[in-house]
Order: C-alpha cells, then sequence, then structure tokens
C-alpha cells in the first residue's frame, strides 16, 4: 500500500499545528473580536476555525495540479516552501508574528470589517502560506485514497483544535497570559524551524542528486 509511516503522519501533525499555532493566534482573535457579543465571537470562532480547515482540505487535493499547471518541480517547490517556512518560523523564535501571516495593513483593513472570520482570521492568518505549502508537499508524497484519507483526518483533528482554542481564547488568554503565550509561540517557532531545513534538504537534493 501505497502510505506512509505512523511517524510521517505524526510529523505532519506536528508540522501543520506548529505553523498554525492556534495558541498563538489567540491573541489576534481576541483583539479582532473584542467588541463582538459573546454569541458573536462563537460564531467567528466557528466560522474561521471550518474555513481555515476548508482552504486546507482543498489544498491537499488541488495543490499539487496548481504545480503542474504552473510548470513548478516539487523539488523547487520543497527549497521555496521551506524558505518560507524557515522565515517564519525566525519571526516566531522572536515571539512576533511573521509578516507573511498578517501584515500592519490587512490588520488596519480588518478593524474596518463586519466580518472579520474568513479574512483575516482563517487566511492568511492560519491557512496561510506555510500551512498551505505543508499540505502540498506531504500530500504530493504518496498517491493511495488512504494516504489522503489519514492527512484529511489530520486536517480535521487541527481544525477541532483550532474551534476549541477559540471558544476557550478568554480562559486560555487569562491562564497562560502574554509570557506563557510566546512561550508556546517560541516553542512552535523551533518546531517550524527543523520543517523548514528539512524541506530545503530534500529539494536540494532534489535538485542536485550529487547532495545525497
Amino acid at each position: 500500500m501505497d502510505i506512509g509511516t505512523t511517524q510521517d503522519y505524526m510529523k505532519f501533525f506536528a508540522a501543520l499545528m506548529a505553523i498554525v499555532n492556534p495558541i498563538g493566534a489567540i491573541p489576534i482573535f481576541i483583539n479582532l473580536t473584542q467588541d463582538n457579543t459573546p454569541i458573536l465571537r462563537r460564531q467567528n470562532a466557528n466560522r474561521a476555525a471550518w474555513a481555515a480547515g476548508i482552504i486546507l482540505l482543498t489544498t491537499l487535493f488541488t495543490g499539487e495540479m496548481l504545480l503542474v499547471f504552473f510548470g513548478i518541480s516539487i523539488a523547487s517547490f520543497r527549497v521555496g516552501g521551506g524558505i518560507l517556512i524557515l522565515l517564519m518560523a525566525i519571526s516566531m523564535l522572536h515571539a512576533q508574528m511573521s509578516s507573511a501571516k498578517h501584515t500592519q495593513e490587512e490588520a488596519d483593513d480588518s478593524a474596518e470589517r463586519d466580518n472579520i472570520a474568513v479574512v483575516p482570521l482563517a487566511t492568511p492568518l492560519l491557512a496561510g502560506p506555510g500551512a498551505i505549502s505543508t499540505v502540498i508537499l506531504y500530500g504530493q508524497r504518496h498517491g493511495s485514497p488512504l494516504h489522503f484519507a489519514f492527512l484529511t483526518l489530520i486536517i480535521l483533528i487541527l481544525t477541532l483544535s483550532l474551534l476549541l482554542s477559540f471558544r476557550a481564547a478568554p480562559l486560555i488568554a487569562k491562564s497562560l497570559g502574554k509570557t506563557g503565550i510566546n512561550v508556546v509561540t517560541r516553542i512552535m517557532g523551533l518546531i517550524m524551524a527543523a520543517v523548514g531545513v528539512e524541506f530545503i534538504a530534500n529539494g536540494l537534493k532534489q535538485l542536485f542528486p550529487i547532495l545525497a
């Protein structure tokens, strides 16, 4: 059967959790929904989590076709995606939100929106370039339906984690505090850095077989 090992799927889950970083997104969620009623805040939490999940699932099943359409090799995409993830990880190691996920202009624009669940919460904050790159790269490793079923299950688990994190955002923020959230963000950044380096190394080996 053309599927990965248990370790492969655990690495995919860890990579997605680190890149999406539900805990690190809580301060932004609270800031964007500070004027919401409790009911509207729950609705935005639901919409943001499910929209992010749908974006990642759509990417899983269409990402490789887009690469073929634009004539981009998987090896080149691995190197490019790895560099992007590494740059985002460096920002997270400094407990900062990478501009690849959320720029100041997007923050200013979101302040004027009535519905912030899809933009900027679901994308680019949660299902941003890093998460999309990771899903495409893991999706193309195997072609069997069972492989895609496992990846789909992991994305659904991530979606549920996002939903629970946003639902409990005030409690989590109060319990961890700014310092606690920064610590979690730095740990996730370290995991992301390792994922980025692995993508770059594998891509370079494919582009330059002599390196293998």
